[in-house]
């Protein structure tokens, strides 16, 4: 019962209502890929994606599949889709874009 505990509310949030997605973009279509609750997490995340992208390279211009480009940005709980799911690495699943 010795502790101090501030409850003045930020201006963007709380700190857990802010998470860090790492966003695909696909021409002028962003979509989130996936959710993280720190910025290390979502930086090795794009990092392996952009891995697994430039390895199926050919094989997505092959397929007339847009390569996808993935960025790391805060993002609050709040602004997720309802529906949200986790997007795969390469941004289509059984042929179809998602």
């Amino acid at each position: 019962m010795n502790q101090v505990v501030s409850l003045r509310a930020s201006a963007t949030g709380s700190a857990e209502d802010t998470l860090w997605a790492v966003m695909a973009t696909f021409g002028k279509t962003h979509r989130v890929a996936e959710i993280f609750s720190n910025r290390a997490a979502a930086l090795s995340d794009r990092s392996w994606r952009e891995q697994q992208v430039s390895a199926y390279a050919s094989f997505l211009r092959g397929s007339q599949q847009p390569v996808p480009h993935y960025s790391v940005a805060p993002i609050r709980r709040a602004d997720l889709p309802r529906k949200w799911t986790p997007l795969p690495a390469l941004g289509f699943l059984r042929g179809q874009f998602i």
